[in-house]
């Protein structure tokens, strides 16, 4: 069998070597550099605490990847469990928090519901008197997804896998049981073939005749230098009522991010601004300075970035056949990262036909935006 992956991300390349460990010929399909696309652009952020079972099933089949990867894959990837701290400024988001936790530990996640004097003891510049309610999983962390795209591609090739940069696929056709698939050096044929493209995931599902619901998105962070430092152990701080975010980054420094905007504009993901507005950055700054008292006016801003997140409509992920020997691994609405190596066993799984009960990804298929089953992500952040 040979399955051809278009997208040289962390989750296509998570899928590559899933399926090359179980013995199928792997090529990847990359436009530009490996990782040249969201996951270079990403936070880096791995967490349990989510507010549907699917997310939270991928994440914890997941973790033990991320646990093992230096000894695996010979690569350090700073993998850093901080834990994550989600908090709540409304008795409605505190309503939800509460049955999130019970779902959660259900799964298997360690998640705890908190008072904000008792989440003080987890971050103790916050603001508590703001807030009702918080969540804290010890589970929780970052890592630098970089390594990660260098570890797993090291990994492929090293078992045979062919990996090709600068080869971007411009033309799929399904003829028999085969794919034909078109890129400017060569033409190739497939017996499957899994888009992990993430922001150009619904271009090359129209190449195939498919159409997804997925969007670019253009999504932003800051590196600043707090007015007061930020523990190097604070956890990464979510403030979902305002969808502001905030983590100490290396040398004093604090990632500060959040998505403002009620409506989002879909972007060209070929011509879009990499760059940080500054406006943006104050005012994340100033939503940070809300929430605790680490980002007062003597903060800097440093520098920062925007990236693509590929969006669906109900920030879940597509991963299901949907056509005949055609595999969609995106949309994953910024969580594609933490997700990328139980994603990589359940597309293995689709293209050989077999189940290997890691993770129950039915929910996930693109037949939920027909029926009306959509999923609900509170925690989107």
């Amino acid at each position: 069998m040979h399955v051809l992956i278009v997208g040289g991300g962390v989750v296509g390349l998570a899928c590559a070597h899933a399926l090359c460990t179980r013995g199928v010929h792997v090529t990847v399909c990359e436009a530009g550099s490996l990782g040249s696309g969201s996951t270079g652009r990403a936070a880096g952020g791995i967490r349990t605490q989510f507010s549907t079972r699917v997310n939270v099933d991928l994440s914890l089949a997941s973790i033990p990847v991320w646990e093992s990867f230096s000894q695996a894959f010979g690569v350090d990837i700073d993998y850093r469990k901080t834990g994550y701290l989600f908090v709540a400024r409304t008795e409605e988001t505190a309503d939800a928090f509460r049955d999130n936790v019970s779902m959660q530990n259900e799964a298997g996640a360690q998640s705890e519901l908190l008072s904000p004097d008792e989440a003080r003891t987890h971050l103790s510049g916050l603001r508590d008197e703001q807030f009702v309610a918080a969540t804290y999983s010890p589970l929780d962390g970052i890592a630098d997804p970089h390594s990660a795209v260098q570890g797993f591609a090291e990994a492929v090739r090293s078992v045979g896998g062919d990996i090709r940069t600068k080869t971007p696929v411009t033309g799929l056709t399904r003829a028999g049981e085969k794919w034909t698939v078109e890129t400017p050096d060569e033409t190739l044929t497939a017996d499957f073939v899994v888009n992990a493209a993430g922001a150009w995931s619904r271009a090359i599902g129209e190449l195939a005749g498919v159409e997804l619901p997925i969007a670019p998105r253009r999504r932003q962070a800051a590196v600043v230098e707090p007015e007061t430092r930020l523990p190097d152990d604070a956890p990464l701080t979510i403030d979902l009522d305002t969808g502001s975010y905030f983590r100490p980054e290396r040398e004093g420094t604090a990632l500060v991010g959040g998505h403002f905007s009620a409506t989002d504009p879909d972007v060209n993901p070929d011509r879009f601004d990499q760059s940080m507005d500054i406006e943006w950055a104050v005012e994340a700054t100033e939503r940070a300075d809300d929430c605790a008292a680490y980002f007062g006016p003597e903060t800097r801003i440093r520098n920062g970035w925007a990236g693509l997140y590929a969006v669906t409509p109900d920030h879940h992920a597509i991963v299901d056949e949907v056509a005949p020997g055609f595999v969609v691994a995106a949309g994953f609405s910024g969580h594609g990262f933490q997700h990328a190596p139980a994603t990589g066993h359940a597309v293995a799984d689709l293209c050989l036909g077999e189940d290997t009960g890691s993770v129950d990804i039915s929910e996930l298929s693109v037949e939920r935006f027909e029926s009306g089953t959509t999923l609900t992500e509170q925690n989107v952040a």
